[in-house]
């Protein structure tokens, strides 16, 4: 034992263990109040697919009304029960009753979806005397709703997972369920994965989008489709086909129909990479198949499902010229190039700059933040008139970084304290939107990034001098008169106390360099729902300004920084790239 030194505290929630299960105990006989309370808690953080162990602790009526599956509430530790009063003479009740509290942080609902939250939690148990074996033991009457768990546990327990939607276009019929297959829009849930993940994701998939994410995609599956009654279990064959069997609703939809669905069904299992399932059969009930799509296949039926693979890297240089490097390059094994055309061969000093998910044209922002140009990146090309001046007295109340959605359109905001508007470019370089924003000053938009899947936005916004990150849901309308309105803002990183730069990183994962309360600078993946698996830490960087990622996780991460413009290959420390250089960005 050591006889000096000093002493330091040890959190009470320690971080998961990802190859830790846990098996939950039967009530021991005669147990007291306490310890009833205390193994159902515990029986909430096993892997007990149906709970069976968690109902022997309540009575036989709570066990049939109980139904956890309907939501999960997350504390930033575990649930401290605090019995409150024995109830012995109080209208003729002789139980116990506790309180469970804590401080919750998020919860996920019934359709799987994590939302983050930040109050005090209470929700109160009581326990009476039940027969159970021919004698009296203390049994929970009344349970929490749902199940109530610490965040560590909830990390332990359950998975991110991307269930996969179209984009809704406006006017194109797109409730229909045949309308031509566009973009995909990954919609994140959580499932338990290690109780069989993969029937519990596709039977999430077939329930529909989460509400949040509802009103701007649709799904191929006919309304009220599910699994085959009796299905208990989905398990690929030995040639790592799934067999899907559903139920009359899907009977009569044709093949093109089918294989969109068959499509959803491939690309939501592809983010269940230890199952290795590369074709899905659509089955009708009598079990004669519908259709059948494997990885490859799927591909052509929605091309666009992600944002296209990124050829380069770009970044301005120390003369404010557009340079870039190849995109699957792994450090110093090349030097960066100018990029063709007027913003890099070119005499055109920016900024700030983006360049188009097809990398066909860039857009910069002038030195001065006033002005905004389009130009293509060929050789020879030339740019015309900015396609807008802000007319802000200071360079910081000027333009912001511009970024491209997944349909090529064009979004920057113009934080003029006399004009502030967030704005879209149809196109590029058509018609100039007005973008309504709800509940949001547009002067307070420090960074705007559009997802390619053309439905989302995440915007940094700066209030009382403090930054946070805000995700937001694009929805268009209006047809030959277009009006587009960014919903339902929810924040984006809720466990960061700042975050100073980010930039999408797949379907529905974001990087973010910002702190935590009383901490020091990260950068971090976050998913767009708010929460932030264990896993997402990166190494460390040091005076972090802009960062850049690609939605193909197998590309490099870009920064800049105190070092200049680094990147980071997958599983390779930072290296550094450019001394100086700004501005680092990916196509999007």
């Amino acid at each position: 034992m050591p006889d000096s030194g000093d002493l330091r505290g040890v959190e009470a929630s320690q971080r998961p263990d990802s190859q830790v299960r846990v098996f939950a105990m039967p009530p021991r006989e005669s147990a007291g109040p306490d310890e009833i309370v205390q193994g159902f808690l515990e029986a909430l953080t096993s892997d007990d697919p149906k709970f069976e162990m968690a109902r022997k602790y309540l009575t036989q009526d709570a066990s049939r009304t109980w139904h956890p599956e309907l939501s999960t509430t997350v504390l930033a530790e575990g649930p401290n029960a605090e019995h409150v009063a024995d109830r012995s003479g109080y209208d003729g009740d002789s139980g116990r009753q506790y309180i469970l509290k804590g401080h919750q942080v998020a919860t996920v609902d019934e359709q799987h979806a994590y939302q983050p939250a930040d109050a005090a939690f209470t929700e109160t148990v009581h326990l009476s005397m039940a027969k159970e074996a021919g004698h009296q033991e203390w049994r929970i009457d009344r349970p929490p709703e749902g199940i109530v768990l610490g965040a560590s546990d909830f990390q332990r327990i359950y998975r991110p997972v991307n269930k996969y939607y179209f984009a809704s276009e406006p006017g194109s019929g797109a409730d229909d369920g045949v309308s031509t297959p566009g973009r995909m829009v990954a919609d994140p849930v959580y499932v338990r994965q290690r109780v069989d993940p993969v029937t519990q994701t596709v039977r999430a998939l077939l329930d529909g989008p989460t509400q949040w994410l509802n009103p701007v995609v649709r799904t191929s599956f006919p309304a009220g489709t599910r699994l085959k009654a009796g299905v208990k279990a989905l398990a690929p064959d030995d040639q790592n086909r799934l067999k899907v069997p559903l139920n009359a609703r899907a009977e009569r939809v044709g093949r093109a129909q089918c294989q969109q669905m068959a499509a959803q069904v491939v690309f939501t299992l592809q983010d269940l990479t230890s199952t290795g399932i590369t074709d899905v059969e659509l089955q009708r009930p009598d079990g004669s198949p519908l259709c059948e799509l494997n990885e490859d296949h799927a591909e052509a039926i929605a091309p666009l499902h992600t944002a296209d693979r990124a050829g380069y890297q770009y970044f301005l240089d120390a003369e404010h010229r557009l340079v870039r490097l190849p995109g699957t390059g792994t450090g110093g094994d090349a030097a960066p190039q100018r990029a063709p055309g007027p913003f890099g061969e070119g005499a055109k000093a920016m900024s700030k700059i983006a360049v188009s998910r097809d990398e066909l044209h860039a857009a910069g922002v002038s030195l001065n933040g006033r002005d905004l140009y389009v130009a293509d990146l060929l050789s020879g090309a030339s740019y015309g008139d900015p396609l807008l001046h802000s007319r802000a007295k200071s360079e910081d109340d000027r333009l912001t970084a511009p970024s491209w959605d997944g349909q090529g359109d064009l979004w920057v905001a113009d934080r003029d304290p006399g004009r502030p508007r967030l704005l879209l470019l149809e196109h590029g370089t058509g018609d100039v939107l007005d973008v309504s924003t709800p509940g949001l000053e547009p002067s307070h938009i420090e960074a705007v990034r559009a997802a390619a899947d053309g439905v989302r936005i995440a915007l940094l916004v700066e209030e009382d001098g403090r930054k946070t990150l805000q995700i937001g849901r694009i929805e268009r309308s209006g047809g030959d008169d277009p009006q587009v309105t960014i919903a339902d803002l929810r924040p984006g990183a809720p466990q960061m106390e700042e975050v100073t730069a980010m930039s999408w990183a797949g379907g529905s994962r974001l990087v973010v360099v910002g702190r935590e309360s009383g901490g020091v600078q990260q950068v971090r993946y976050v998913q767009c729902d708010g929460s932030a698996p264990a896993s997402g830490v990166l190494p460390g960087l040091n005076g972090v300004k802009e960062v850049a990622a690609a939605d193909d996780d197998l590309l490099p991460l870009l920064a800049h920084s105190d070092d200049g413009i680094v990147r980071m290959p997958p599983g390779a420390p930072w290296q550094t790239v450019l001394k100086s250089g700004t501005s680092p960005a990916y196509p999007g």
